[in-house]
């Protein structure tokens, strides 16, 4: 017979009250992200929206980046989450692939774009955690699963390394990304060659 899992608690009390100023912070600090980039952000503006005190805000995030890191945080998850759908249905790398392109895409829809390139840039920031590891970032380790999926299934060399593969391509699409502000089809048509590119790399010899 299998076990029961227990109903997950929920927070109460004191730690409940803490989570909700936390995300009350987080979410008008997101909309002044939004409003004027990170950089420009005017943390006086997202304590008067969120209804607390100056220290509650630093408490919560000891920086402006964190709250970034936060929200890089929950689009990385939500991403993961639709590839892991993706991939888990018939289809060959490059669709994977396309398929990972739009879905960071998505992001900008989401988050609008000034602070799209912000998130974006934060993977390229000296001041990032030293901890930070590949394996904390759900999409990057589903991409290196996906290309070995590809190099057994002989869709790939066998020389192909998937976690390098992985990190470069979406590293130079983050690249990409953060560095030009063409139309929309000047840039459709960029990253269609972009993925191109990557798969021409991969591809057996």
């Amino acid at each position: 017979m299998g076990c029961v899992n227990a109903p997950t608690q929920q927070p109460r009390g004191r730690e409940a009250r803490r989570l909700e100023t936390r995300e009350r912070v987080f979410e008008a600090a997101v909309a002044e992200f939004r409003r004027t980039g990170t950089a420009g952000a005017d943390v006086g503006a997202i304590i008067e929206a969120a209804g607390v005190a100056r220290g509650t805000f630093y408490f919560h995030f000891p920086s402006k980046e964190h709250v970034l890191l936060e929200l890089e945080r929950r689009e990385e998850a939500r991403v993961a989450k639709e590839f892991a759908r993706f991939v888990a249905r018939p289809h060959d790398l490059p669709a994977a692939l396309q398929k990972a392109v739009r879905l960071v895409l998505s992001v900008e829809r989401r988050v609008g774009a000034i602070l799209f390139k912000d998130v974006l840039g934060l993977h390229f920031a000296p001041t990032r955690p030293p901890d930070d590891e590949w394996t904390d970032h759900p999409l990057i380790v589903l991409v290196v699963e996906e290309i070995g999926r590809a190099r057994a299934a002989g869709e790939a060399a066998d020389e192909v390394d998937p976690f390098h593969s992985a990190v470069f391509f979406l590293l130079g699409l983050y690249a990409l990304l953060t560095t030009t502000s063409d139309s929309k089809s000047v840039r459709a048509s960029m990253l269609d060659n972009y993925v191109t590119v990557a798969l021409r790399g991969m591809e057996p010899r």
